[in-house]
């Protein structure tokens, strides 16, 4: 079995592949500190797909004497954990320094692009330097979806296979397919919440609030809804602080100028005190996604767990990253910015959702082959496989 080592982890390995938040029984030592749990998800997701006996964490950071040594040494190759890495903004340390005395394989493992609003995507030339030392550590590099694809492959980088996240995969299960239940028996419903928004990103800030604020008030008229965040501070806060924490947050956001006028009205605000949930343990995350009947919003990873968890997701889209993953698997998705309200009806449709379990069905043996073809020791050999249906006439 494999010895392995991860690059830029996020979050404390448990029970061999499991994966929660450091030191998460601590609350009120990380309270002030948002993390994104979403990326707990994928990291989860990936070490579920792989055969290994050993883990370890590649440092770029803090590199000492003889690490890299050690690494070539004792491990068979190290994995990027998939995120939204290939961006203006990417700080990548001693990576440069470290990376090329490597004599072991670097897998990239469902890395992402980011595109702005407006313009071209400009990388440093550091970026450029990395993802081409990681393309030339590899037989491929597995990618979220085609904008990622194409941006490797304009740096001249053309050994990119196109896989989605392991999320989508992470219950190993080649068969998965959503079959969508009569709407009125529909009561259970999670919400992906991301009220934090950026303009770099969002092409309009009002429209992505108030549409936000609207779809969740309509939702919880219509449902039981639990609204699901992801390691903001002031819902942490909420759900967890103190008396005097949680009044704090509250002001936080009503005094926040956007949040104030175009998200937390009244109703939102009552909302926000009766169903918030967050938990910093992935596992928690699925166990509450599996009692769902549907759960749609705005988080590319919230989502995605719901369906590989054979869950209803519905995703909003609002930029480059959310577009990119509804086209890869070819996810129900309903445009933020579009003319258009959002209507419920219109996206439970059975047909739409064999788009989905069509495109899974390849991608999942995209993944499969990616992980051969770097001769990665893996577990999708050995799906879940469930007895197909015989359909009579």
């Amino acid at each position: 079995m494999a010895k392995i080592l991860v690059m830029i982890p996020s979050g404390e390995v448990y029970n061999h592949d499991c994966v929660r938040w450091y030191e998460y029984q601590q609350v009120q030592k990380h309270i002030d500190h948002y993390h994104n749990i979403g990326d707990a998800f994928v990291f989860d997701s990936s070490l579920k797909l792989l055969n290994y006996d050993k883990l370890d964490v590649l440092t770029i950071r803090n590199v000492k004497p003889g690490d890299v040594e050690r690494y070539n040494a004792e491990y068979d190759y190290v994995f990027l954990r998939g995120s939204n890495y290939i961006h203006s903004h990417m700080e990548w340390e001693n990576a440069e320094q470290v990376l090329p005395k490597l004599k072991i394989p670097i897998l990239a493992f469902g890395v992402g692009a980011q595109a702005p609003v407006e313009g071209k995507l400009q990388l440093s030339e550091q970026s450029k330097r990395i993802w081409n030392i990681i393309a030339d550590k590899s037989a491929s590099l597995g990618v979220r979806g085609t904008y990622t694809a194409e941006v490797l492959w304009d740096l001249g980088i053309k050994n990119v296979r196109i896989v989605g996240c392991p999320t989508a995969f992470r219950n190993n299960d080649p068969d998965l397919r959503i079959d969508l239940p009569p709407l009125d028996q529909v009561k259970n419903v999670g919400f992906t919440m991301r009220r934090e928004v950026s303009a770099a990103y969002a092409q309009n800030i009002e429209t992505y609030l108030t549409r936000h604020r609207d779809v969740v008030k309509e939702m919880a008229r219509r449902f039981d809804i639990v609204m699901m965040m992801q390691g903001e501070v002031e819902e942490k806060k909420m759900l967890w602080g103190t008396d005097e924490q949680k009044a704090h947050a509250l002001a936080e956001l009503k005094n926040n100028g956007w949040i104030g006028k175009w998200f937390l009205d009244e109703e939102m605000e009552e909302l926000y005190k009766t169903k918030l949930w967050y938990s910093d343990v992935v596992a928690d995350y699925e166990a509450l996604v599996r009692s769902k009947d549907m759960v749609l919003g705005y988080r590319l990873h919230g989502n995605l767990m719901a369906l590989a968890n054979r869950t209803p997701s519905i995703y909003f889209s609002y930029d480059s990253r959310t577009v990119e993953f509804a086209e890869t698997f070819a996810i129900p998705c309903y445009d933020v910015f579009s003319q258009k309200p959002f209507v419920l009806e219109e996206y439970w449709d059975q047909a739409k959702f064999e788009r989905f379990n069509r495109t899974y069905y390849q991608r999942f043996r995209d993944m499969r082959a990616f992980l051969d073809e770097n001769f990665i020791d893996h577990k999708m050999h050995h799906g879940v496989a469930r007895p197909r249906q015989l359909q009579v006439a």
